[in-house]
């Protein structure tokens, strides 16, 4: 359905490891009907550590215009690690650094700087290619303060500060470098700030209308600089134009933990784009969840789909709570996934074809 407009500190981990003070709307069931399927296949075991080295959970991944691959994840500390094109580990970047604690998102904008969005911290921290740190959006709460932040602690606040944040999730970039946010667990919002780091404009509250937000969990640009975020406990995507006005929801494709939009962040004018919307096996690794979810689809800008792939699961080529994608090819597409403790390379192939029973029972993607 689519509706369209008419007019480290350990303390602070612990807290936000427990389940959300805010209880989260249950993953369900897309409502979507007669999507056709797209042949899919995983890459196996694409990624590969040194000895000693792994990933815990895989939080964020994103491609560079070279074909890198950075994974940012939550082990006994929060880590960012760049795989070459080939997937073989190249090196950490800001290990130990203040703006590190607990893993959300990383991003790569036109100029193949590393964003990455930690909600332990409350903040952005932008590297240059080379790993140095350019710029940081937000302000990591008093530490102080956050010794008494025990399990369950924490609540929505709202409070729609310029240059704070309450457990951001996500970050997109426009052509002009312009900054997208996605805030968050304790805010509703999505902020704009330009390539500085300078605040333009904020839009959206706590609710379920339009311009409402029940935690804003990822968001992606077009090249025309349309917005798009995953209201993940409102079960739809929203979009929204350049100014942060709202424009459409698309709610028929279940309660979206991660949204792409092919073609990268520029500057080249990639052609016809595509959304990826993952309507994710919950974290909780429910059994009847995973009869339910776990499936990603491939949509027009417009909302139309075109298809679907994937499905709850730990083997090869299913996915174990996918929380963000990689799409700068359309046909490749990354995954990171929470309880898998693993990323994938999953190669999309022409064919699609209506879903039919028959093509569980007979292992078919």
């Amino acid at each position: 359905m689519i509706t369209r407009l008419m007019c480290s500190s350990a303390a602070l981990a612990v807290a936000l490891a427990v389940p959300h003070a805010l209880p989260l709307a249950a993953q369900s069931r897309a409502t979507a009907t007669n999507v056709p399927t797209i042949a899919w296949e995983a890459v196996p075991h694409f990624f590969t550590n040194p000895p000693g080295i792994y990933t815990g959970e895989n939080m964020g991944i994103a491609t560079n215009s070279r074909g890198g691959v950075y994974i940012y994840h939550r082990a006994n500390e929060t880590r960012l690690f760049e795989y070459s094109a080939r997937g073989a580990f190249v090196r950490e970047i800001g290990r130990g650094n203040y703006g590190f604690a607990f893993a959300h998102s990383v991003r790569v904008d036109a100029e193949d700087n590393i964003w990455a969005v930690d909600e332990g911290t409350d903040t952005l921290v932008k590297f240059s290619p080379a790993g140095a740190i350019l710029l940081t959006i937000g302000r990591r709460p008093d530490p102080v303060a956050a010794m008494s932040n025990m399990p369950g602690g924490g609540t929505y606040h709202g409070r729609n500060e310029k240059y704070r944040f309450g457990r951001p999730t996500d970050v997109a970039f426009d052509q002009q470098g312009n900054v997208f946010v996605a805030d968050g667990y304790f805010d509703a919002r999505v902020v704009k700030y330009d390539r500085s780091g300078r605040f333009l404009t904020a839009a959206g509250t706590r609710g379920n209308g339009p311009l409402q937000f029940d935690t804003p969990h990822s968001i992606a640009t077009d090249f025309q600089g349309n917005v798009y975020v995953g209201d993940r406990g409102n079960a739809r995507v929203q979009v929204l134009d350049n100014d942060l006005n709202w424009k459409a929801s698309y709610t028929n494709v279940g309660n979206p933990w991660a949204v792409c939009v092919s073609g990268g962040p520029g500057p080249k004018n990639p052609g016809k784009q595509f959304l990826y919307v993952s309507n994710s096996w919950p974290d909780n690794a429910s059994a009847a969840a995973a009869e339910t979810t776990g499936e990603v689809y491939k949509m027009e800008l417009d909302g139309t789909i075109v298809g679907s792939f994937g499905r709850a699961g730990k083997a090869d080529g299913e996915f174990a709570t996918l929380h963000q994608m990689d799409c700068r090819n359309p046909d490749v597409i990354y995954t990171a996934e929470i309880t898998g403790w693993r990323s994938q390379k999953i190669l999309l192939k022409a064919r699609t074809a209506p879903s039919s029973p028959f093509d569980a029972l007979l292992g078919r993607r």
